[in-house]
């Protein structure tokens, strides 16, 4: 059976708050982004069963949007402290951790760390994951999360708001 990873990245972001970078809203054009990007994930046939965030309020925010449109109950999405700010190793660590009763996850967070771990993982590289950018990985014959590594997922969907690949 395969597993699915969804790697999305937090919608754009407001710079004009005098607020740390954790406590950066999302701007105008993140908010109109991510309800377009979260109806595409809702038409999309895979979908995750389980939404993990980012604390910092870009990416929560986000995640909560689509949390919306998948008909997931915004209580259920995981609130986890390492992405913020996460390497690849760090993220690589949290994918081993999942539930393996799980097909479908959807990790959101933030960049350079998930264009990064993409790359660490895929089959083929991306340049650079956007805000609100969706990256679907399919590892096929995987039982359990803790056994993905490099190079042996396939880069099935990549979408950003103005393009599909």
């Amino acid at each position: 059976m395969a597993k699915h990873l969804f790697i999305i990245r937090h919608a754009k972001s407001d710079w004009s708050f005098d607020v740390s970078d954790f406590d950066r809203p999302l701007n105008s054009r993140g908010f109109k982004n991510a309800p377009i990007m979260a109806k595409r994930m809702a038409e999309y046939p895979v979908k995750p069963q389980q939404l993990i965030s980012s604390p910092a309020k870009r990416a929560i925010t986000t995640a909560q949007i689509f949390a919306e449109h998948l008909a997931i109950p915004v209580n259920d999405i995981k609130i986890e402290q390492r992405i913020y700010e996460a390497l690849p190793n760090t993220l690589l660590q949290l994918i081993s951790e999942l539930d393996d009763g799980l097909h479908s996850v959807a990790f959101f967070g933030h960049n350079p760390g998930l264009t990064l771990l993409v790359n660490y993982l895929a089959d083929e590289n991306i340049y650079n994951l956007p805000t609100c950018g969706i990256v679907h990985l399919r590892f096929d014959d995987i039982a359990d999360w803790a056994s993905i590594s490099g190079g042996m997922g396939t880069n099935v969907w990549f979408a950003e708001p103005n393009k599909e690949y």
